[in-house]
């Protein structure tokens, strides 16, 4: 049984047209820090980019004049089919489903947590959602390459590979994008402006079908790269060349030394990561997570879908660092487990379950507030946990936990485990490399 709360979007979907009066008027200009990453503009009644599905603006409550100081309703006035509707509230259906699939994403590293690199304190150093936003012709910029200022087109750009990945202080796994999306940035800089781009990297990791092309094509035209990681981000200018710029100080492994570029622009690849609330999703649906907060499968090889609950599966990169490629794959590999147990009808479930034996059980619940699948539950009208062998896994957790030994595991108690170990302690064993007459 699933419980989906739908927020309110104050439009009702049966009218409205996507006319885009409603945005057209509105008064309340709004920074948007989703969609545009706080590099735009949006209204109070906005639709959150331009193929979002269902194609139909939303209010947001929290800037919208109406609900903040109960004034204006233009929105609502200027509607020509009536479609807004200020009055909406909250809804929560139930519904009941037999497989669910997570896919609840990543989030991008906040490199303020390495202040050296000076993003938050300087204005042009971006991250590298920031800057795709700006590449993009539907985005803030209209596709020009500038600086915060908006006008300015910088002569000469940083990128830094690998911020808060590959970094024991921070997360030593690769987060598997970076190298080549920082190569797509530097292709599209040297063909959109001209100008002159350093990319520091520690080793260059292309994965991907012809993806090392990418590199050698980008070095003859012109790219510059550093290998090895940058140390910080500085104003502070110690030659004449280097004054009105920023200063990216890094050593340079290839030839042994210390080098000091200026550019104006610093483009950051932060470390793909875990998600804020993966810990409350995992305990929701009985879950575990690796030491990084990503969701863990059922095998890494044989089953990356599949999770220790069964008609729970994972889809894309909440299970890992993805990219696009691998992230469709996974997502039809989840989407053909689902329509695979759809289409057979019944489910199989394994032999080995709890059982409670209702003379020991003293009914003390710590089975019930110890299984991780919610499969025991006690009614207010019995004496003893009722077991849900739909939901059971067979793990032992309850059964090791129980202190009247009321619980057990078919095909696992205690007493078949002990004839099996007598079983093969008294079989005599053949070897059939010991030669004749001397077989033990």
């Amino acid at each position: 049984q699933v419980r989906v709360r739908s927020r309110p979007r104050f439009i009702d979907a049966q009218r409205c047209t996507d006319c885009g009066v409603c945005m057209n008027l509105c008064p309340q200009d709004v920074v948007d820090h989703g969609h545009n990453v706080g590099l735009g503009w949006r209204k109070a009644i906005y639709k959150p980019f331009a193929q979002a599905v269902p194609s139909l603006p939303l209010v947001d409550p929290g800037n919208c004049f109406h609900f903040t100081a109960n004034t204006c309703r233009i929105c609502q006035k200027s509607c020509p089919t009536g479609a807004v509707d200020l009055d909406q509230q909250e809804q929560i259906c139930e519904l009941a489903v037999g497989n669910i699939i997570i896919a609840t994403g990543f989030r991008l590293f906040d490199p303020r947590r390495i202040p050296q690199y000076g993003y938050g304190r300087f204005p042009n150093v971006f991250t590298s959602l920031e800057f795709e936003r700006m590449l993009s012709t539907a985005g803030p910029t209209g596709g020009k390459i500038v600086l915060r200022d908006g006008v300015t087109r910088p002569r000469k750009v940083a990128i830094i590979h690998c911020v808060g990945s590959r970094d024991k202080n921070y997360h030593e796994y690769c987060s598997k994008v970076c190298c080549m999306y920082s190569l797509k940035f530097v292709h599209q800089i040297i063909e959109m402006t001209g100008a002159e781009v350093y990319s520091f990297y520690i080793d260059m990791r292309t994965p991907g079908k012809r993806y090392e092309e990418f590199y050698p094509r980008l070095q003859q035209e012109g790219a510059h790269f550093i290998r090895g990681r940058a140390a910080m981000v500085m104003d502070a200018a110690f030659s004449r060349r280097e004054e009105g710029h920023l200063v990216v100080q890094a050593e340079d492994t290839l030839v042994g030394r210390l080098r000091r570029i200026p550019v104006d622009m610093v483009v950051l690849s932060p470390a793909m990561e875990a998600t804020t609330d993966t810990d409350r999703v995992a305990r929701c649906f009985g879950l575990g997570c690796d030491t990084e907060g990503f969701f863990s499968e059922r095998h890494p090889k044989m089953a990356p879908t599949a999770t220790i609950s069964d008609g729970i599966h994972l889809a894309g990169a909440c299970q890992g660092p993805k990219d696009i490629s691998e992230t469709g794959a996974q997502a039809g590999m989840a989407a053909a487990r689902v329509l695979s147990a759809i289409a057979q009808g019944q489910v199989e479930l394994e032999p080995i379950k709890a059982a409670i034996d209702p003379a020991r059980c003293s009914g003390c619940r710590i089975c019930v507030d110890l299984c991780p699948f919610h499969a025991l539950t006690l009614p207010a009208a019995e004496a003893f946990p009722q077991i849900q062998e739909t939901l059971c896994t067979g793990c032992g957790l309850c059964v090791a936990a129980c202190p009247s030994k009321a619980i057990v595991c078919h095909h696992y108690t205690g007493g078949q485990l002990m004839a099996q170990i007598e079983g093969l302690l008294s079989t005599e064993r053949h070897d059939p490399c010991a030669p004749a007459g001397k077989e033990k």
